[in-house]
């Protein structure tokens, strides 16, 4: 499933589940039930340091739920890597009436407990992007494929000197359950065929600290002067 494909199916899926419970007069507070109301769906992204986030992921999730219902309405927020900040946005969708939740969350394993408290209250919530347990759905890549393409890749652009080669692993956010898919399947493509993983580490889904952890992995130790 590409990247489009899966923000339409994930769009797709809490219009269903939006519009199912429209139909049983909990949606958004309507109380009749009325389709010409508008439905809100929420969605809930994780940060805005990766440019997909606000570059593709939130247009295309608003206007793919644009064109399965025209009298739907996207409340949409972005977490900016604070799962504080994500949990007070989630509470308030709550309050605030909405029934259906995309929630690509910043820390997956925390937002269990949200899920969780909010199915009590009526609410559906789409893990996006990101495994939630005892979300609704969910809908993303086979991140391991991904991993494993990714050093499939590597291996491709070494060519005759991977046997020989020593890699860098700079790896995504480890409170991201993709990140760990992503590097389990590129150690499958990797281990046994490039000379070694001489340095890995967490880049957090940070470019800064994925730049900072990049320098320090290649540049040269410093020698030491003896009195």
């Amino acid at each position: 499933m590409n990247a489009a494909t899966r923000r339409a199916v994930t769009a797709t899926a809490a219009v269903s589940m939006a519009l199912s419970l429209a139909a049983c007069g909990q949606a958004g507070g309507d109380e009749t039930g009325d389709k010409g109301s508008s439905t809100k769906i929420g969605l809930l992204l994780p940060e805005n340091k990766t440019a997909r986030y606000e570059a593709l992921d939130r247009p295309q999730f608003e206007e793919a739920v644009k064109g399965a219902c025209l009298t739907c309405e996207v409340v949409y927020n972005n977490a900016v890597s604070d799962v504080v900040k994500q949990k007070q946005q989630f509470d308030q969708l709550v309050a605030d009436g909405v029934r259906v939740i995309a929630l690509g969350p910043v820390d997956a394993t925390k937002a269990a407990g949200w899920v969780k408290e909010a199915q009590g209250k009526g609410v559906k919530v789409v893990a996006y992007d990101r495994m939630i347990e005892g979300a609704d759905a969910y809908v993303s890549h086979d991140n391991n494929k991904v991993g494993e393409l990714q050093g499939e890749a590597l291996l491709a652009a070494l060519g005759g000197k991977a046997a020989s080669a020593n890699v860098v692993m700079i790896n995504g956010d480890e409170k991201d359950p993709n990140a760990g898919l992503f590097k389990q399947g590129a150690h499958t493509a990797l281990d046994g065929k490039v000379g070694k993983i001489a340095y890995e580490a967490s880049g957090e889904w940070d470019p800064k600290i994925a730049g900072e952890k990049m320098s320090a992995a290649i540049s040269p130790p410093r020698s030491r002067s003896i009195c």
